[in-house]
């Protein structure tokens, strides 16, 4: 068999497997986009300030927010809450995982790997949120907002209006448009969107799994092995490394990190590559960049890198015991 065919049969076998929890992704992420308003988490987050951390992490893992609508989420938060710590908490865990990434991975690595993911976003957006709040203290990230939060709601007002430009924006992105005081959308809408959501995830989904398996049979085994494999002490340390600049976006970075896996690459080592990738890629720095100066940002970026090192030897550690 040739290297396309093969490639081709792989392809669709993975799709044939998979497709049931891929169209429950979809769904799922159709109707978190449609009936879920930036605005509304922005305003339930600065309603709820005394969650802190806690409260930062949860709504940033339980929404669908692309790096725009994280932007404008984050915006909303800091019209009245001047602290970095549930700031960074979300930045550090939303762009990671979301619900239908959840049972996205799953299709893809299963159940227990999915949970790991998220687990693990969780643990670090309250990570870097302890790791802002000591630093805050002690002074080090003074002066690192880009809109300055000053006396009488003025930041605020600044911040919640240059936050709904952001989350329009993002929801043009999604091509479902701003829906700011409009009706819940109807059955009409929910197709639309699910059309132009399924359609991409499929598109980015069959694109990259035949990538991945093309490199399959262009890439040796020995090689994958010898530099993520799980005896490789450095393996997952490099897989975190190259996650930072490699990584493309879910949907995309998914089927082909799972193509590796099967070639040799340690689940700890694609658990670390996924993690510093989401939240590095470029739409989460620019994102972050809009709001935060750079000290911000490398807290940020430390506790992605650090944590993802950690969190892959822990988990090559639980599948060598055989509790995973």
């Amino acid at each position: 068999m040739s290297l396309f065919a093969y490639a081709l049969e792989r392809t669709w076998h993975t799709f044939s497997v998979n497709w049931p929890l891929l169209l429950i992704s979809v769904l799922i992420a159709t109707a978190l986009k449609l009936y879920v308003d930036q605005r509304k988490v922005a305003a339930f987050l600065k309603r709820n300030q005394k969650a802190g951390v806690i409260g930062a992490t949860a709504v940033a893992v339980t929404t669908p927010l692309c790096s725009c609508g994280t932007t404008a989420v984050i915006l909303g938060m800091m019209a009245s809450m001047v602290s970095w710590a549930p700031i960074v908490a979300f930045m550090v865990a939303s762009p990671l995982t979301s619900p239908q990434e959840l049972v996205y991975s799953a299709g893809l690595f299963g159940w227990p790997f999915a949970i790991a993911f998220f687990a693990s976003s969780i643990l670090l957006g309250l990570a870097g949120g302890a790791v802002a709040y000591v630093l805050e203290r002690s002074g080090w990230l003074k002066g690192q907002y880009r809109l300055q939060p000053m006396a009488g709601g003025q930041a605020g007002e600044m911040a919640v209006g240059v936050g709904s430009a952001a989350a329009g924006g993002a929801a043009d992105e999604a091509g479902t448009g701003s829906r700011a005081g409009a009706s819940r959308p109807g059955l009409r809408a929910f197709g639309a969107e699910f059309a132009w959501v399924g359609g991409r995830l499929l598109l980015l989904f069959l694109g990259f799994a035949f990538i991945g398996y093309l490199l399959n049979g262009l890439i040796p085994e020995a090689w994958i092995i010898n530099l993520f494999g799980s005896g490789k002490i450095y393996g997952v340390p490099l897989a975190a490394t190259l996650g930072l600049p490699l990584y493309v976006n879910t949907e995309a970075s998914l089927p082909l990190v799972r193509s590796f896996l099967d070639l040799g690459m340690s689940p700890g080592a694609t658990l670390a590559f996924l993690i510093t990738g989401a939240g590095t890629s470029l739409g989460a720095l620019t994102g972050a960049l809009t709001i935060a100066r750079w000290r911000v940002v490398a807290v940020v970026v430390g506790t992605l890198w650090v944590g993802a090192i950690a969190i892959g030897y822990a988990y090559n550690a639980l599948v060598t015991l055989g509790l995973v």
